[in-house]
């Protein structure tokens, strides 16, 4: 059994201006110590899959620092969409090229930001699900059992009865909730939440987009023959300006019988906002997480990020502040989901220097 690992990096990261920029998302910052996130997904994979095995499907503005930052995975293996089409496209595009590479591969697919610590427990349970989509053909998603009543993933809830070997039939896919149906979930024991990381066979996956998602499959299907040739660029351009964009989740694992979860055995995260970064970050003894030149005075419980100017925060409580070069964010802690607005502003008003 070979192994691929599918890394999506073409996020823009918006929850995390001003230091997340069209050229230098989120994947791309270095959050919690020296090591960006993307570089933290591939050191996860070091002795489970090879270099030379592992690819990464990103954009345009992104693919030079990508290959910059990644230097042992072989520039062919770095693929940069042409136009954002969402996730089931990515998944086809990738599918395509390992299964043309190697048609009994199974791949890992993982977005490229996401924090998992326990790297033991998590190619454990990546080998697990390997196992099960080989030998089942299954697509197996790692589902991570809720610790709080959150209201900004999605869920998968599994089905009773007794799992195959630590594995669930999965029942249904639930959106983002309200508190009060998140608290349900919680209470339930069945939902999980939705980690967007899938295993699967590359032949297994191209199966199921061919039965759900024909048109996909129709226009990646034209790229087969020139994968890993010099007229690849060109096609998958073409093939791309007549893709609809759609999500993988939405497009084929709710409406597909052969979909199976896996308990993550390990701690996640997917770093969602400033506010998931506060709470993952050392605090001192007033609550306060702080990087750079700062000073601080009956402040409690507050992230600030200021590398590059002295910032100096008196008397508030449960703010973000971000002090980079050219911007300066600050925001209330409970409303860091928020941030993304900021960035559709100045796409409004044509103030791309800032993006």
């Amino acid at each position: 059994m070979n192994i691929y690992a599918i890394i999506m990096a073409g996020g823009v990261g918006s929850r995390f201006w001003p230091r997340s920029r069209e050229k230098k998302p989120k994947q791309l910052l270095n959050l919690f110590d020296e090591e960006s996130l993307i570089r933290k997904t591939v050191s996860r994979l070091s002795g489970l899959v090879a270099p030379e095995n592992i690819l990464v499907i990103t954009n345009q503005a992104q693919a030079t620092a990508i290959q910059e930052e990644l230097p042992e995975i072989p520039a062919a293996n770095i693929i940069a969409e042409p136009y954002g089409r969402n996730t089931a496209a990515c998944v086809a595009l990738s599918a395509a090229i390992v299964s043309k590479r190697d048609p009994d591969a199974v791949c890992f697919v993982l977005p490229a930001d996401h924090l998992i610590p326990n790297v033991e427990l998590f190619q454990a349970d990546l080998l697990k699900g390997a196992n099960y989509a080989y030998e089942l053909e299954g697509l197996v998603t790692l589902g991570i059992p809720p610790t709080r009543p959150e209201t900004g993933y999605g869920y998968i809830q599994i089905e009773s009865g007794k799992p195959e070997d630590g594995v669930f039939k999965v029942a249904t896919f639930a959106e983002k909730p309200n508190y009060a149906t998140a608290v349900r979930f919680l209470q339930s024991g069945d939902f999980m939440w939705n980690s967007g990381m899938f295993i699967w066979k590359a032949s297994v996956i191209l199966d199921e987009i061919s039965i759900f998602l024909p048109e996909l499959a129709e226009q990646i299907g034209t790229l087969k023959t020139v994968i890993d040739t010099d007229k690849f660029d060109e096609m998958l351009e073409k093939a791309y300006s007549q893709i609809k964009g759609i999500s993988i989740d939405y497009g084929i694992m709710e409406k597909s019988h052969r979909v199976f979860l896996i308990k993550a055995s390990f701690n996640w995260s997917d770093v969602g906002s400033w506010e998931e970064v506060y709470q993952l970050s050392k605090k001192d003894e007033r609550g306060n997480a702080s990087t750079g030149n700062v000073f601080t005075n009956m402040t409690h419980d507050t992230y600030i990020y200021s590398p590059h100017k002295f910032t100096s925060a008196i008397g508030v409580d449960n703010l973000i502040i971000i002090n980079t070069e050219d911007s300066l964010l600050v925001c209330r802690r409970d409303q860091a989901q928020d941030v993304k607005q900021i960035v559709d502003f100045l796409k409004h008003n044509n103030m791309s220097d800032l993006l």
